[in-house]
C-alpha cells in the first residue's frame, strides 16, 4: 500500500480530493504524549458520528493529501486506510479541529455497510440503560 491509497472507489462519481492545508495550520495540532490526537469521524449526509480513530502527523498528512481517511492503530502499531480490507471507505469533505487543537473532525461521505468493523453504520451503536432513541 502506498501512502496515496486508490483514488477511485467501486461506487460511480466517488473519487478522493486532497484537503489544502497550511504547515501553519498542522502547528496548531497538540498530539498527545502517545503522539496521537483523536479523530471524530462524522457522516456528511446525516451527521452521524460513525466512529472515533487516532492519526498521528503522518496518518494527518495522508488524510488531508489523498482525501481518504487514515488512522494509526494503537493495537498492530501501523497505519490503516479506512475500507481497504472491507470496503467501506470513507472520502473526506472537510477536516476541522477544536479550539485547543486537540481533537479533529473528519466530515466524510461513507461508502459500504458502515464504518465499525463489527459491521453497524457507527461504532456508536449500543446504550447504557433504556435509552430512548
Amino acid at each position: 500500500m502506498t501512502p496515496d491509497g486508490p483514488t477511485t472507489s467501486a461506487q460511480p462519481g466517488r473519487i478522493s480530493t486532497p484537503v489544502a492545508y497550511s504547515s501553519d495550520e498542522l502547528d496548531e495540532i497538540h498530539f498527545g504524549a502517545d503522539g496521537l490526537v483523536p479523530a471524530i469521524v462524522q457522516d456528511a449526509s446525516d451527521g452521524t458520528v460513525l466512529m472515533l480513530a487516532y492519526m498521528d502527523g503522518e496518518a494527518l498528512r495522508r488524510t488531508l493529501d489523498t482525501g481518504r481517511t487514515w488512522f494509526w492503530s494503537r493495537s498492530r502499531q501501523e497505519y490503516w486506510c479506512k475500507g481497504e480490507t472491507s470496503g467501506d471507505r470513507q472520502w473526506v469533505r472537510r477536516v476541522s479541529y477544536d479550539c485547543v487543537g486537540d481533537t479533529l473532525l473528519v466530515v466524510v461521505d461513507q461508502d459500504g455497510h458502515g464504518a465499525c468493523h463489527t459491521g453497524e453504520r457507527s461504532c456508536f451503536f449500543r446504550s447504557f440503560g433504556n435509552a430512548v432513541s
